[in-house]
């Protein structure tokens, strides 16, 4: 239903989000234990990530989204709408990148500033493309085609995993980190699968798992963070944000209900809740 997802959003931006950015930027205890996430590997993505998460477990799959044995259809209506619209939409965030990391080193105004900027430009360059490139061999590799879909979200994948340290990487060390990202979220929806979870738009293995791998990658470039610091930091955002999220569903799913009708759902929710439909198709 369009709007518990809207009251959950409010909640989580307005209340869940703040709290675990307070833990960190805002000069917490994460903070003081030595835990680093440059942009928000862990403190951006994994918490929206984890927050789906508790989301679709109480929601559950689409109706008839897996067949009797347990497996994906891959076939409409399950299929995206709109392939060239999905990958417009991954530019965007793509190029929108950029500043999300660039402008986390919060200066440009000196030389070295700039520097450091131009660094993170690159890494989170070559971490999209190392994605990209992941997504599509492994897919080719598995499944005998080239899998569109899982190359965009690999890119995301990449782009997360780079987001927790875009400036201490080489730029191989992008490729890799990145490409393992792409790789996680190939798996992670295999994973998902395995479970009858019905991640719609793949943003768990994108945003959750990919986050949780870049954060815990830090040490491997930045010598100052250390792997404990980063477990702790991992286990703790995702750990209160799961907990605290799956409590805020229950209530709404328990009160007023989060899943549209089996008919509403087959006409479509453009339809049932904003009146409006999406694609006018005409014989």
């Amino acid at each position: 239903k369009l709007w518990p997802f809207f009251l959950f959003a409010a909640i989580l931006a307005g209340i869940i989000y703040p709290i675990v950015m307070g833990w960190q930027w805002g000069g917490g205890w994460l903070a003081e234990l030595g835990f680093s996430d440059f942009a928000g590997s862990t403190l951006v993505h994994s918490t929206g990530g984890a927050a789906a998460l508790a989301g679709i477990i109480l929601l559950g799959a689409r109706t008839g989204r897996f067949d009797s044995k347990g497996n994906p259809k891959a076939l409409q209506p399950f299929a995206a709408s709109s392939i060239p619209l999905v990958t417009v939409g991954v530019f965007i965030l793509w190029l929108g990148w950029f500043g999300f990391n660039g402008g986390s080193q919060l200066a440009i105004g000196t030389f070295d500033d700039a520097v450091a900027v131009s660094g993170i430009f690159i890494n989170t360059n070559l971490a999209a493309c190392g994605g990209v490139m992941a997504a599509a061999i492994i897919t080719r590799l598995m499944y005998g085609k080239t899998d569109v879909i899982q190359m965009l979200n690999g890119a995301i994948g990449g782009l997360v995993a780079v987001t927790a340290e875009p400036l201490a990487p080489t730029p191989l060390a992008a490729i890799l980190i990145g490409a393992v990202g792409g790789l996680i979220v190939v798996f992670g929806t295999k994973l998902l699968f395995s479970f009858k979870l019905d991640d719609v738009v793949g943003a768990i293995p994108a945003h959750m798992f990919a986050g949780i791998w870049g954060t815990l990658a830090v040490p491997l470039t930045n010598s100052d963070a250390s792997f404990s610091a980063q477990l702790i930091g991992v286990l703790s955002i995702n750990i209160f944000v799961f907990a605290v999220s799956y409590i805020i569903w229950s209530i709404m799913k328990a009160t007023f209900g989060i899943r549209l009708s089996k008919e509403a759902e087959t006409k479509g929710t453009d339809v049932t809740e904003t009146g409006v439909i999406a694609y006018a198709i005409r014989d």
